[in-house]
């Protein structure tokens, strides 16, 4: 049923479609959400395949051949329990990474000595490669479940810490005054006022922290794990198979997508969902 609009001269018939607003805010999501990476996906699966052919060498086998190994993966019975190992270990390293910054990067982004004090070791920190804590947590808790946790935390801390830092730095003064004129309890402060404003810098070194952390854990588990992404992708190296190392980073990379795009743009986009509302 069409909707009449009425004017001041008479009743004019005006045709609304409903569903029009539907049907822009989806053709701007596929715009913004989905074609962009598809197209870069394409450009490198086209590239690649250009190069594989140009250059005839098992080192680089074509899209075909990964497409067998990617298949013969997926299919694989216990091949997602192994990425599932390596996700749990991601997400216990991450998530002890991210209690230890938070409180770490609140206390030296409020003082401006401590942070003097935490910088060397942040520095240091950003520098080290995650080969170096990867050999080093082997070395010290062998094959156990503490070396990739371990690592993880050491990898994965400092850039969180320099985040957390910078979103405390971000925050409101005013804010902070008013929280402190009318006695709001810490643990109110905490929840209702910093982590709402330091929510964009949290989800942007939990991405990169996360993105680091798959680098971490596939270094721990090719050298002290008998299990997990980072041991089958040693398995496929010792065999001299290119297209096997490149299914596990492509099986394991969409598993990173999917995670990604379902859950941390999602979850950013209901974090700081009011910050577009007072926008407005």
């Amino acid at each position: 049923m069409i909707p009449k609009l009425e004017s001041r001269a008479g009743t004019t018939s005006v045709p609304v479609s409903l569903g029009n607003g539907r049907g822009q805010q989806w053709a701007g999501w596929l715009q913004r959400s989905v074609l962009p990476p598809i197209s870069f996906l394409m450009i490198i699966s086209i590239g690649w395949e250009v190069m594989a052919r140009s250059l005839h060498s098992m080192l680089i086998p074509g899209l075909s051949e990964i497409a067998l190994e990617v298949r013969r993966v997926a299919v694989t019975e216990g091949a997602f329990v192994q990425i599932g190992l390596t996700l749990e270990r991601i997400v216990i390293g991450c998530s002890l990474a991210f209690v230890v910054s938070l409180v770490v990067g609140i206390a030296a982004g409020r003082s401006r000595l401590l942070e003097a004090f935490l910088r060397p070791g942040i520095i240091l920190g950003l520098t080290i490669p995650g080969l170096v804590w990867a050999l080093l947590c082997v070395i010290w808790f062998g094959v156990s479940w503490r070396s990739p946790v371990v690592a993880l935390g050491l990898g994965v801390a400092p850039a969180l810490t320099v985040n957390v830092i910078q979103g405390v730095r971000a925050v409101d003064y005013s804010l902070i005054e008013m929280a402190h004129i009318f006695h709001i309890r810490p643990l109110d402060r905490l929840f209702h006022l910093w982590l709402p404003a330091m929510a964009p810098f949290l989800l942007s070194g939990f991405r990169m922290g996360f993105s680091l952390a798959w680098k971490v854990i596939v270094l721990v588990e090719i050298f002290g794990m008998s299990s997990g992404v980072g041991y089958q992708l040693n398995q496929e190296f010792s065999e001299q198979n290119v297209a096997g190392v490149l299914a596990w980073t492509i099986v394991f990379g969409a598993v990173m997508g999917v995670i990604e795009y379902g859950l941390l743009q999602i979850l950013e986009r209901r974090i700081t969902r009011w910050r577009r509302v007072a926008t407005v």
